[in-house]
């Protein structure tokens, strides 16, 4: 589940990471998903930043296929029947919430603010939503539908352990980079979701859990990994690659690229995993 961020500031450079480049510049925000396990992900050198270049430009081609899909899942919801105008509007809706989201906070934020942010009449949005309960819900379902696909889109296919799990350890710290404003989003209102949403945040939270693990119990039954509490593990990878969207100044202080930091939780989890020489 996603978290909050800090502001960006700047520091001298320390150590680097395990697998880290020499003071790469960092990524910006973007959004979006790939749709597919792109060479890009997969391999065990050191930290390279055009692997994230290429990550965000893969992620930005398939984001009218995210809000196509949010629409296809709520059209329960969404009383507009033309699928473009439709998918058009729902990433202006999301865009602008989360920007006023982290701006002013989501509860000092009110439906007129959205429609002033967003450049939609009041009657333009109660097409899409009635309330905040109902725009929480597109949010939260527009950031779990990309999170998961992401991750399986760049696993699946991958026959090696060791590079399957990297390239999950990576997909998931750059999405969390290129779409930073709705990890803190839902970070920062976990707590106050309402029952429905709150539950589902717990499920996809454990459902990244449950990737990794399994991919970490492959590598172990192959004989790639050696044997290893794998549920503990996963466990802390997750917390590992939560950090990075919630301690955002403690890296940017040391100039940590965000492949970097994705080396580094590689090689952390490949001490653990890998057969003693």
């Amino acid at each position: 589940m996603p978290e909050s961020s800090a502001s960006s500031t700047s520091g001298p450079a320390r150590a680097a990471a395990p697998g880290a480049v020499a003071e790469p510049p960092r990524g910006s925000a973007g959004s979006a998903k790939p749709s597919h396990p792109g060479p890009s992900l997969v391999g065990h050198g050191p930290a390279d930043p055009a692997e994230f270049d290429a990550f965000k430009l893969e992620l930005s081609l398939s984001r009218q296929e995210i809000y196509r899909e949010l629409y296809l899942q709520n059209k329960d919801l969404v009383r507009i029947k033309k699928e473009h105008v439709a998918v058009k509007n729902l990433a202006r809706i999301i865009e602008s919430t989360l920007r006023l989201a982290n701006s002013k906070g989501f509860h000092a934020m009110s439906l007129r603010d959205l429609c002033a942010d967003s450049g939609m009449s009041v009657g333009g949005l109660y097409a899409y939503i009635k309330n905040k309960d109902d725009l929480i819900h597109l949010i939260q379902s527009h950031g779990f539908i990309l999170t998961r696909r992401t991750l399986l889109a760049h696993t699946e296919g991958i026959a090696s352990p060791r590079e399957k799990l990297y390239a999950a350890i990576k997909s998931h710290i750059y999405l969390s980079e290129l779409m930073q404003s709705w990890f803190s989003f839902s970070f920062m209102e976990a707590k106050s979701l309402p029952k429905k949403e709150k539950q589902e945040a717990i499920a996809a939270e454990l459902e990244i859990e449950n990737i990794i693990c399994g991919i970490i119990e492959q590598g172990i039954a192959s004989g790639t990994f050696r044997p290893a509490n794998a549920r503990l593990l996963s466990s802390a990878t997750k917390a590992l690659m939560q950090d990075w969207y919630l301690k955002r100044r403690k890296y940017r202080n040391q100039n940590i690229h965000v492949s970097q930091y994705a080396a580094f939780v590689r090689d952390m989890l490949e001490s653990c995993l890998l057969p003693e020489s």
